[in-house]
């Protein structure tokens, strides 16, 4: 029975908005200077994780899924439930939507839908996001989006370093230039863009919009969804959760020092944002660096780790 932790490698992802921060920020090595996104922790057949310690080295999470269901405590399900992300948005993001579980079952080919929450790494004085919009009935929605009154119809937040939003399928959002986001999200890439500025790729083409299905999905009127923190404090772990509902738990963690910490039958998944320390593990020592994704899966019982580190960290609820 395999104990250890499973250290990944990342896919990258060029976007049209990307940029070089995480390089800046985290040293990836990025395939280009418009890298929008990391995805540390990923089953999705668009962008699998590798790993890259240990016996399991050079699997990918979706053959470690369907062959050793054990490392993730047997957990049903065809796809690996969870896929975490960190973003760079240089520039804005389309404005969009993403579906629940039955009408991405239903329509994106057995896709699961996605429900996400965004952790504010970093962003600009300045910066924003688009969360919600104003409409109070459907008619009203399509007729602000027949008139092109953008302004009018999507909600704005300020946001700063540290904050955390929680985005259910159904609600319409964006992030904007200038923020880095570490994103939790069921696994899926399924999203309908409502509006993208108009701008063109490289080859002078507008990005496809997906209007119909935006109008088909989106909650309407809106929704403001509060999340209620909790803050623990195990050993030197300071311990916020974030969010904990249908599809994931998602924590803070801010150690300083040293903890030991019990699996309870979960498995665990674990990206650095900032700090060094190091993990022990059945007695074997690993280094923790900024930018590290890992799983401390199920048949691990418990764990200890050292150092100055901040963490976000999650299971499946």
């Amino acid at each position: 029975m395999v104990k250890e932790p499973l250290f990944l490698e990342p896919e990258f992802k060029e976007r049209i908005w990307g940029g070089k921060k995480l390089k800046e920020q985290f040293n990836y090595d990025l395939p280009s200077s418009t890298t929008g996104e990391c995805w540390g922790i990923s089953a999705h057949p668009n962008g699998p994780s590798t790993v890259r310690n240990g016996s399991l080295k050079g699997k990918t999470l979706i053959e470690l899924w369907e062959n050793h269901r054990e490392l993730f405590s047997n957990e049903k399900g065809e796809q690996f439930p969870l896929l975490v992300k960190i973003l760079d948005a240089n520039q804005d993001l389309s404005v969009q939507v993403h579906p629940d579980d039955r009408y991405a079952a239903t329509y994106e080919n057995g896709e699961l839908g996605k429900n996400e929450c965004w952790y504010v790494v970093d962003c600009d004085p300045d910066s924003k996001l688009v969360l919600g919009h104003n409409a109070n009935t459907k008619e009203e929605f399509v007729s602000m989006i027949e008139a092109g009154k953008w302004d009018e119809l999507f909600k704005s937040v300020p946001i700063k370093p540290g904050d955390f939003y929680y985005v259910p399928s159904g609600t319409v959002h964006a992030i904007r230039k200038g923020a880095v986001i570490l994103e939790t999200q069921q696994s899926s890439d399924t999203t309908y863009r409502v509006y993208d500025y108009d701008r063109t790729d490289d080859q002078g083409a507008k990005r496809e919009l997906h209007i119909q299905q935006s109008i088909e999905v989106t909650t309407i009127p809106h929704v403001n969804v509060n999340v209620k923190q909790e803050v623990a404090q195990e050993g030197g772990l300071k311990i916020t959760k974030l969010v904990s509902e249908h599809y994931f738990t998602v924590y803070h963690g801010a150690l300083d020092g040293y903890v030991m910490k019990r699996t309870d039958g979960k498995y665990l998944l674990f990206s650095v944002l900032e700090g060094d320390g190091e993990l022990v593990v059945e007695e074997k020592n690993y280094s923790l660096k900024k930018g590290d994704h890992f799983i401390i899966p199920s048949t691990v019982p418990q764990f200890e780790m050292t150092g100055t580190v901040q963490l976000i960290f999650s299971h499946t609820s």
